[in-house]
């Protein structure tokens, strides 16, 4: 059976989003951007949470910004969320609606954090920001949720891949996580995505490089900011895929878009992860393009599909209890 077509809702939508020419994209413009679609989005109001906190969380170079989201003060699983962007864009304010839906949706106390981005820093910077703050808020655990053996992290694309390789820093490091959400993730970046022989692997790079929002164009201008070499993505650290070994990470729960380049290796991952015998539930987002966890006020497909996805993390979140 055919999967479903392109929503025409979404379809609608693709023109009207940022990213898409890598060719006279810069930093700044990505940036810029980004935080201007968020913006256009003022006069719907967000989702309402009980409290928002503008705090620090230990960076691997110092104090990084964070946000924490809470629905109570109730005792409470917690999250460490990271943002998406390509690891060049994307900060706290271009994912405040996601990071909110996270928290009214699972219960969790969800700790967004703010790491250092390429140009500026190149990899391995946001990994270790991101493990870096992890680590933090597991040690601090009473100052969040509150509870020890209910701490997850996830992210959605670049913030996806931090989540993915976090997840493994955190069992190498003997951090108990009870669940990781990979919205669309990065988890292979190996030749830079400009690489035929290295792209020919997933299919979804050829099928789906151009019209859906992102581009496979738009991936390799990524990556040639993150990495300073293209040899830097067989490590595990930016390519979780290729990870010598992923059993004993957390339960996972991954989610990839029908028309989104970095479908195939989500997949992978996913399938990756299900083999070294970790619980591993996939959502393949038929009819989405990459990005879709911020279209769900706009495109009922979208709010359906990223409602089961953070159902589904919820339920590992709730199981560690």
């Amino acid at each position: 059976m055919p999967a479903p077509p392109l929503d025409p809702v979404v379809a609608q939508i693709i023109p009207q989003l940022p990213l898409r020419d890598p060719r006279t994209m810069t930093p700044q413009s990505a940036r810029d951007a980004l935080r201007a679609l968020a913006a256009s989005r003022a006069a719907v109001a967000p989702p309402a949470v009980g409290s928002v906190e503008e705090i620090a969380v230990n960076g691997a170079a110092g104090p990084i910004a964070a946000r924490v989201y809470r629905v109570s003060d109730a005792r409470a699983p917690t999250v460490v969320f990271f943002h998406g962007g390509g690891w060049v864009a994307g900060d706290l304010d271009t994912h405040d609606r996601q990071a909110r839906y996270l928290a009214i949706e699972t219960g969790a106390v969800v700790v967004s954090v703010d790491y250092r981005r390429p140009p500026e820093v190149r990899f391995p910077g946001a990994f270790e920001d991101a493990f870096a703050a992890a680590s933090d808020v597991a040690r601090r655990i009473d100052a969040f949720g509150g509870i020890a053996n209910s701490l997850g992290v996830a992210g959605d694309s670049a913030g996806g891949n931090l989540a993915a390789c976090t997840a493994i820093a955190c069992r190498d490091a003997g951090i108990t996580l009870a669940g990781q959400m990979l919205v669309y993730p990065v988890t292979d970046t190996l030749g830079g995505f400009a690489d035929p022989k290295e792209n020919a692997r997933f299919p979804s790079r050829a099928e789906n490089a151009e019209g859906y929002f992102l581009s496979r164009g738009v991936m390799e201008w990524f990556c040639g900011h993150y990495l300073a070499d293209r040899a830097d993505g067989a490590d595990w650290r930016v390519s979780p895929l290729r990870a010598e070994n992923v059993a004993g990470v957390a339960p996972a729960v991954v989610c990839t878009a029908w028309f989104d380049p970095l479908r195939d290796e989500g997949v992978a991952y996913a399938k990756a992860l299900a083999a070294a015998g970790v619980a591993a539930t996939h959502h393949q987002g038929f009819g989405l393009i990459h990005g879709y966890f911020g279209l769900g006020e706009a495109c009922d497909t979208a709010r359906a599909e990223a409602q089961r996805v953070r159902a589904d993390f919820k339920k590992l979140l709730v199981a560690s209890l």
